[in-house]
């Protein structure tokens, strides 16, 4: 499990460079923003988390929000109780919803199909519900949990660790206050973990008995085969990736809502494994950074912008290429991301990334006779000489 092939690790190093390069490739595209860079990591492994299990398993959750705000919750009372560093922070965060995703998945499991995915928004809903009014006294409802000052942390206190003397208190990591450039590559490195953990899952006998339930479960419980164990393990770490990204999100912006859990999360989430491909290690990836840019970059286009971008246009020309691009940025960006998610599902069912690959093999078979005939004829021509 713990080694993996040449191809990964090639792919695991080009995977590495361009998450540590995104300073430079995104600043062209208007995205080099520390706070912007963070959410495209933060996201991406939340959606790397999701495709263990929807991917391998093919079991589709709409619940996953839960865990991203069970996450976050957890990691801004480790601030506000024990210490300020991120380290138990995170660690909290995974355990709690490794646990919660362990009550979720336990109840949810004993359906498949349409009924495993309405168990878990079920779930998730009540979850939100809770968060928002019952169980204010923990999670401070509408308002959302915030750190103090006049926070206990036990820890800091013990260790003598002083805080700024103006401001609120800031995330660190070993002493070091995070924030910037520096909390955008400390995320960054956390998520070529998770995708380094992801690969080792997707590469081990593990991950084959999840295909092997994607592709036939009933076969394999016929032949003897306990499917219930490896469908609650995958359930429970891709809840804990996700309770990653929810303490991700804390240590970035330390603040925990209610909405971070809104069933809207979860159909983000989906959104971004099957617009990157379902099932592939970089689909998802892929799919999150992409409707996160739809969503910061698109979202911020207004008239002004596309009548400097058309000004070369003649001015009837450019009014009515203003009217008609700006039903699809600004407040309409939604519309962009629907007509890409149907031309995606209708003409790259695979997603991004397993469409593309099936473009390129089907370019290189209809390449591939034209070529083998003259091979044939000049060895033909060598011999006959």
């Amino acid at each position: 499990m713990f080694s993996l092939s040449r191809k990964n690790v090639i792919t695991l190093v080009i995977f590495s460079a361009i998450v540590l390069t995104m300073p430079i490739w995104l600043k062209p595209l208007g995205a080099a923003y520390p706070g912007l860079m963070q959410k495209f990591v933060i996201y991406a492994i939340f959606a790397i988390g999701f495709n263990i299990l929807f991917g391998l398993t093919g079991y589709l959750s709409f619940g996953h929000a839960a865990f991203l705000g069970v996450g976050s919750y957890t990691a801004v009372w480790s601030f506000k109780l024990l210490t300020m560093d991120m380290i138990p922070a995170l660690i909290f965060a995974v355990i709690f919803a490794g646990i919660f995703a362990l009550f979720i998945g336990y109840f949810s499991l004993r359906r498949s199909g349409i009924y495993f995915s309405i168990l878990t928004l079920a779930f998730a809903q009540m979850s939100y519900s809770l968060a928002y009014s019952v169980l204010t006294p923990i999670t401070f409802g509408e308002t959302g949990l915030l750190i103090a000052r006049d926070d206990p942390r036990a820890i800091d206190a013990m260790l003598g660790v002083n805080q700024s003397a103006s401001g609120m208190p800031v995330p660190s990591l070993l002493g070091f206050e995070l924030g910037g450039y520096s909390g955008f590559y400390i995320c960054a490195v956390v998520l070529i973990v998770a995708f380094f953990l992801s690969q080792m899952i997707f590469a081990s006998p593990f991950g084959m008995a999840l295909r092997g339930i994607k592709s036939n479960q009933t076969r394999m419980m016929y032949t003897g085969f306990n499917t219930k164990p490896y469908m609650l393990t995958a359930f429970v770490i891709s809840g804990m990736f996700a309770g990653l990204a929810g303490g991700l999100l804390a240590v970035t912006d330390p603040i925990a809502g209610a909405e971070r859990m809104k069933w809207t999360e979860s159909g983000n989430l989906v959104l971004m494994t099957m617009l990157g491909g379902v099932g592939t290690l970089v689909g998802p990836v892929v799919g999150a950074w992409l409707i996160k840019y739809l969503e910061n970059i698109f979202s911020a286009i207004n008239t002004n912008m596309l009548n400097n971008f058309f000004d070369f246009l003649p001015d009837g020309v450019q009014t009515v290429m203003v009217t008609v691009m700006s039903k699809f940025v600004g407040e309409g960006w939604h519309l962009t991301l629907g007509l890409m998610f149907v031309l995606i599902v209708v003409f790259l069912p695979g997603g991004l990334v397993e469409g593309t690959e099936r473009l390129v093999r089907r370019f290189r078979r209809i390449a591939g006779p034209s070529d083998e005939p003259t091979g044939k004829m000049a060895s033909g021509r060598a011999g006959n000489d």
